[in-house]
């Protein structure tokens, strides 16, 4: 008996029909995650125009509340059922938040959305690098060091109380990613980061308040401040948090990489802000340096 012409002839395999989806999930978080960084440096940008009527502390308080109240109706923690074993990195969460957000304000303010926004990448960067002794991750560490070095460079025009807050704000971002790991053990989903975010408005409330009241602000000025925490805190969370459900972490961390050259470019459409071409050097140094760390990272 001939067998079948069909039968005979080999046939390519057919694509498997769970590709198309995983292909349109890949763009989707590619999507996301493009979206969140402009969210975010948007904001940063919106909160900055607002400087000038409330300063950067007014500008961070209102900027807590609104992260706060969005967070929390998101999270919907449950603080009667905490113990004391999880309200005590929750509690460190928030002093790092508030820390944080006015360090990167005020080094925004007085160096730029680009450079401030370099300096605190820093943050992660050195998290990601202390635990190795790889000679590539060595490398990363003395390439970003030595940009750090260009950024701060002595100028006529160099602020280093600007520098300072920024560097401040790194060690705060590196603080946050390891308190966030000992919340996100101890409870469920974003409980612990809603209630970190609600301690942090709390903490600014007499702040904010005083300094609202010294310095009136504006229905436009309050809408700054107030576009500030949706599209740098609550837009980008959610973002963030969807992103990570459709690309992997190593991945996600190569567009994180991308950060400072958005806000750069950010500050330089919305602010105004121009960066010297030695600081865009210094930029992409350290983006490059976070990038080949995030690639050659062991899993």
């Amino acid at each position: 008996m001939e067998t079948p012409v069909d039968d005979a002839v080999p046939r390519r395999a057919a694509p498997l029909p769970a590709q198309l989806p995983e292909q349109r999930g890949r763009l989707t978080g590619i999507a996301l995650m493009l979206g969140g960084g402009l969210s975010n440096q948007t904001g940063a940008a919106l909160g900055a125009l607002a400087f000038p009527a409330i300063g950067p502390t007014g500008v961070v308080a209102v900027r807590q509340w609104v992260a706060a109240l969005v967070l929390l109706a998101a999270g919907r923690p449950r603080l009667r059922g905490f113990t004391w074993a999880q309200w005590w990195p929750v509690l460190c969460l928030a002093l790092v938040f508030a820390t944080m957000n006015l360090a990167l304000y005020t080094a925004v303010d007085r160096i730029g959305l680009g450079l401030a926004v370099t300096l605190e990448f820093l943050g992660p960067l050195a998290v990601a690098l202390a635990a190795s002794r790889r000679r590539t991750d060595l490398g990363c560490a003395l390439v970003a060091g030595g940009a750090v070095a260009v950024l701060s460079r002595p100028q006529p025009s160099t602020d280093y109380t600007g520098i300072a807050c920024g560097l401040l704000a790194a060690a705060c971002w590196a603080a946050y990613i390891l308190l966030n790991r000992t919340v996100g053990r101890r409870l469920p989903g974003v409980q612990g980061s809603a209630a970190a975010a609600g301690v942090s408005g709390l903490l600014y409330v007499p702040v904010g308040i005083a300094v609202l009241l010294q310095h009136p602000p504006t229905g436009r000025v309050l809408a700054y401040a107030a576009a500030a925490g949706l599209l740098s805190s609550a837009v980008p969370f959610l973002a963030d948090m969807l992103a990570l459900r459709r690309v992997p972490p190593r991945f996600f961390g190569v567009f994180m990489s991308v950060h400072p050259v958005s806000a750069a470019l950010v500050g330089l459409v919305v602010l105004g802000q121009h960066p010297q071409p030695l600081d865009w050097l210094a930029v992409a140094a350290i983006v490059a340096a976070n990038t080949v760390g995030v690639l050659t990272a062991r899993r």
